[in-house]
């Protein structure tokens, strides 16, 4: 946030007349809200924006939103990422998951909806009672992760992850060995339980894997139709 607690979003949309709209009803409920009208102006906004989230629109002139995001994600960005499209076939709901987006909203909806959203994606960031703030730092195999900043560590080299893949790994770290229920953690991170938010949490979880992956004794296991487990393998000499 800045200095006066406002929240700062960049909404990418080229629609003007709703753009409009959601400017105005975010600004008055505590966001300072910056538009751009194509992914590439919304890339260009970035660096001196610094946005603490993402809104933006798929079907755009000049830059759609899939290459905006994967562009933003290719400089390296984490911000959350929120979709909001008229485009709602499960494979586009998919893409946007893949392509690092944290939820996605279809048009038309209410404003209210869109702004529960937002606070659940920026959940555990602006939450003064967030346990993930006052975590300590967690050894799990070779790796060091710091919940309080979403960073993954491993023979010196970091990574600051995506707020709901921290906050995911933050739940199963917090339980090393038992099985987190699919209804937990889709409550906890997602708000919500149904199928968009459980293929979501599924992409998460591939994510999650790969960056694990570079430590074999550290995996996450699926409890087929139950939920997932964090497992640490112990070395003896």
């Amino acid at each position: 946030m800045d200095d006066k607690g406002k929240i700062r979003l960049l909404l990418v949309e080229d629609e003007t007349d709703l753009a409009g709209i959601i400017s105005e009803t975010l600004s008055e409920k505590g966001f300072e809200v910056r538009c751009a009208g194509n992914g590439a102006d919304g890339l260009r906004a970035v660096p001196d924006f610094r946005p603490e989230i993402v809104v933006t629109d798929i079907m755009m002139p000049v830059m759609d939103g899939y290459t905006f995001v994967r562009k933003l994600r290719e400089s390296g960005s984490a911000v959350p990422v929120l979709f909001l499209s008229a485009r709602s076939d499960a494979e586009d709901v998919v893409r946007g998951f893949e392509l690092g987006a944290g939820d996605y909203i279809r048009k038309p909806f209410a404003i209210s909806e869109l702004i529960v959203r937002i606070h659940s994606l920026l959940g555990h960031r602006h939450q003064e009672t967030d346990p993930m703030q006052t975590g300590l730092p967690v050894t799990l195999g070779r790796f060091t992760f710091d919940p309080a900043t979403g960073t993954l560590s491993m023979d010196g080299n970091s990574t600051v992850l995506p707020s709901r893949e921290a906050a995911l790994l933050f739940l199963l770290s917090s339980h090393i060995g038992e099985t987190v229920p699919n209804p937990i953690i889709l409550k906890n991170i997602w708000n919500g339980n149904d199928y968009f938010t459980t293929r979501s949490l599924n992409v998460h979880i591939t994510r999650l894997r790969k960056r694990l992956a570079a430590d074999p004794s550290v995996s996450i296991t699926s409890i087929r139709g139950i939920g997932y487990r964090l497992c640490i393998q112990f070395r003896t000499q």
